[in-house]
């Protein structure tokens, strides 16, 4: 066992290709360290300890900033950032108490959950992904930074970028969805539209990169379960989207849950210091989650000095809301379980984050209240984020061209998801203006007018089970309940539904369904919500299902059944309206899905790429003895991964290689011509997928390496071309190194992962 032990230590030690190069300290970096040299210089024990403190300081609305207890350890310099807290003025407090009432005047960095959007809220980041638009991601980010900032915050817990394929993980709606290329191009974006090219102006803000690491890999979806995986998938699967995030200049990384190769992240020296600083060169700081150094005892690693010492040796820096640090660290310096030094390293860290903040040159710049009048819920974020929304929302059937509906005649909008506006923004919404925020009744009257009559009813409740809906509309987001027997609310939804001409079905899920501790094993819907949609169908009437939900589900009766389905995630602040302009034709449906939906739960984990197995199904085959197979449904997803509709049609073909051998230094060129073969402008989301036909370990049969959104008018046709050099065939080899090795590939190019033109090319070095 010790020399297995050692031979994984050497090959995590030897993954050369993650080294980072050393830079030339600049004069900035000179001067940063210059100053927070002297300062540390002056500082006692405690007052380091002190940085590495993080506490919720919740929202006092009268007398002090914060909770007294909170007031006093500011005062005794025990705080070194604040989160939870937001506003100008009660920032202002909190921060003048750190800067005018303690021996050094540190100030205070401020954070909160900024997830996806501020104020101005955007779908959640799993439907924000299924826009597949870089650029429109990272405004979404900058928007939020700019109202955040505004608001007096200067850090922000996000982008979550951890890969996920199991939807019975309720956080898999506050990830990218389960593609490694797709998370990083995302993660990159976010991190750049939070902190813009310089972390000192007014409205940027420090991103903090989670969970770090592999927390979407928990065991059976439930949330901070166990993670165990090998090296290969690690590497090439699941790091790729942190190490994005950090090459684009995350200045913080927060830990996860979950242990790794058995010991905890928030105690594992490999993770934080092996991996995340030598190896990638990381110089900013860790903090953990949520009382994620306390949470280490019931992993069961010790007592909270051992467990503190621990996560300290492991290379975390601030401690989020346990104080273990701030009780402990002192005790365990005198009784050399730590070091001076390494107390040092992570005051300088925190002291350094505050610096490029520019907090110690005016600790006040994020205190402006004429900002916070000004930039948040700006008409041009509203706007914005309602042609965003309206990218997010996939089209998953559109029989006969149901849909996009005329703005003429009665609609009958029925379900429990009709009139909820809290419930539009999605889980992490936690300073959306749930208030004011419309729901789909509401907005469809404000945007249709007199043009549609809309009759609504309930139809159903959210769920059968009384304790269940108190679970899933938690945090102010009500569903509204009906005690009456289910067949008489039913039968009143049947009623308003034959006065209609079509009936828009708005079930799902509710916002906190999914998102953190929304762990799910049944992801059908809910069954009342299914006996309703039985008895609209059942009327005869067209029926249109628009449906919410944080996670893919299992549609597979709905598909059979139901003549058009939208998928709209958690919209956001403007939902409702573009919901509204997406069903009624304003706005053609381009997004794609960035998560496989399965046939049933018992296909979990499903994803596009996956490995080939030695006992591959033949194509298009459902079942044959000795394969890999099941007795009782094929292997094909539902939905595939990059799949979506449109109001239009595309076709593609003339799938052309510029040469079908390339070496190292040299690459080729696959171009594929897209024609919009209907009768409407629309985009679409051109996908490029390789496969590395051999390879010295197992390769995936499709992975994604480049896609392109191109608009075309009806009859229109582009040439959609793809550049690919020795990078795009690049993998981590059973010994971590990364690699691009000789041999044949192929080349898909299509509208989504299944649905594609297929070509050859030979590599060599």
């Amino acid at each position: 066992m010790k020399a297995t032990h050692l031979f994984l230590l050497t090959i995590l030690f030897n993954a050369t290709a993650l080294f980072a190069q050393k830079k030339p300290v600049s004069t900035a970096s000179q001067k940063m360290n210059t100053f927070i040299g002297g300062l540390m210089a002056k500082m006692t024990v405690d007052e380091k300890i002190g940085q590495l403190n993080l506490l919720t300081g919740g929202e006092a609305t009268t007398g002090a900033a914060v909770s007294t207890n909170v007031e006093v350890k500011i005062k005794n310099g025990q705080v070194g950032g604040i989160f939870s807290l937001t506003t100008p003025a009660r920032i202002r407090k909190a921060q003048e108490i750190a800067v005018t009432q303690t021996r050094l005047k540190i100030p205070i960095i401020f954070g909160q959950d900024v997830i996806h959007g501020y104020k101005t809220t955007f779908p959640i980041p799993l439907g924000l992904s299924c826009t597949w638009d870089l650029p429109l991601i990272q405004r979404t980010a900058r928007i939020a930074a700019i109202e955040a900032t505004a608001d007096g915050l200067n850090w922000t817990f996000s982008p979550m970028v951890d890969v996920s394929r199991d939807p019975r993980w309720g956080r898999i709606s506050e990830g990218s969805g389960e593609d490694t290329y797709l998370g990083s191009e995302i993660a990159k974006a976010m991190v750049r539209g939070y902190q813009g090219d310089d972390l000192s102006k007014y409205n940027t803000m420090m991103a903090c990169v989670k969970h770090f690491a592999l927390y979407g890999a928990a065991e059976a979806g439930r949330d901070y379960n166990t993670t165990d995986m090998s090296l290969d998938r690690m590497y090439n699967e699941y790091l790729p989207p942190y190490k994005a995030a950090i090459d684009a200049g995350a200045g913080s990384v927060m830990t996860s849950f979950n242990d790794i190769n058995g010991v905890p992240a928030t105690a594992n020296k490999w993770l934080m210091t092996d991996l995340l600083r030598k190896q990638w060169g990381f110089n900013g700081f860790v903090v953990t989650d949520y009382t994620a150094v306390n949470e280490l005892i019931d992993h069961g690693l010790g007592d909270l000095q051992t467990v503190s010492a621990l996560s300290l040796n492991a290379g975390v820096d601030m401690d989020m809301v346990g104080e273990g640090f701030l009780t402990t660290l002192k005790k365990s310096l005198k009784e050399g379980k730590v070091t001076i030094q390494q107390i040092d390293r992570a005051c300088r860290l925190v002291l350094e984050a505050k610096y490029k903040l520019g907090l110690f040159e005016d600790p006040f710049r994020y205190c402006d209240e004429e900002r916070a009048r000004t930039e948040i819920l700006k008409p041009e974020h509203l706007t914005f984020a309602r042609e965003v929304a309206g990218q997010s929302f996939v089209l998953l059937k559109n029989d006969k061209n149901l849909l996009p509906l005329k703005k003429s005649g009665t609609v009958a909008l029925i379900g429990p998801l009709a009139d909820t506006g809290p419930n539009m923004p999605g889980t992490w919404s936690v300073n959306s203006d749930l208030v004011n925020t419309k729901s789909l009744l509401q907005g469809m009257q404000e945007v249709l007018g007199s043009h549609v009559k809309v009759l609504h009813s309930l139809g159903s409740n959210l769920v059968s089970d009384t304790a269940y809906q108190k679970r899933a509309t938690m945090f102010g987001r009500d569903i509204p309940r009906d005690n009456r027997p289910e067949e008489e609310i039913i039968s009143e939804a049947v009623d308003i539904a034959k006065k209609s001409d079509v009936v828009i079905a708005a079930l799902g899920e509710s916002s906190e369904m999914s998102g953190e501790s929304s762990s799910r094993t049944n992801l059908e819907l809910p069954d009342v919500q299914r006996r309703l949609l039985h008895a609209l169908l059942r009327t005869g009437k067209p029926v249109v299902l628009v449906l919410f939900s944080g996670r893919p589900l299992v549609l597979t009766w709905e598909q059979a059944n139901v003549p058009a389905i939208l998928n709209v995630w958690f919209g956001g602040t403007e939902a409702a309206k573009a919901i509204t302009d997406v069903v009624f034709g304003d706005v053609n449906p381009s997004g794609k899905l960035t998560t496989t939906f399965p046939q049933n739960v018992g296909q979990i984990p499903l994803y596009y790429s996956h490995k080939n197995t030695g006992r591959p199904l033949g194509e298009g085959m459902w079942f044959s003895k000795f394969r890999s197979n099941y007795l009782d449904v094929s292997n094909e997803p539902l939905y595939p991964f990059g799949y979506g509709l449109s109001y239009t049609t595309f076709g593609y073909s003339n799938l052309v290689l510029n040469g079908r051998n390339f070496k190292a230094g040299q690459s080729i060129t696959a171009s594929v011509t897209v024609k919009n073969t209907g009768d409407k402008a629309g985009k679409e989301i051109v996908q490029l997928y390789l496969q590395d036909l051999v390879g010295s370990s197992t390769r995936p049969v499709k992975q994604l390496k480049g896609f392109q959104k191109i608009s075309l008018e009806p009859g229109e046709s582009k040439v959609v071309s793809f550049k690919i050099s020795a990078t795009d065939l690049k993998f981590y080899n059973s010994a971590l190194k990364y690699v691009a090795e000789p041999g044949d590939f192929k080349v898909f190019i299509g509208g989504n992962s299944r649905d594609v033109l297929t070509s050859q090319f030979t590599f060599s070095l």
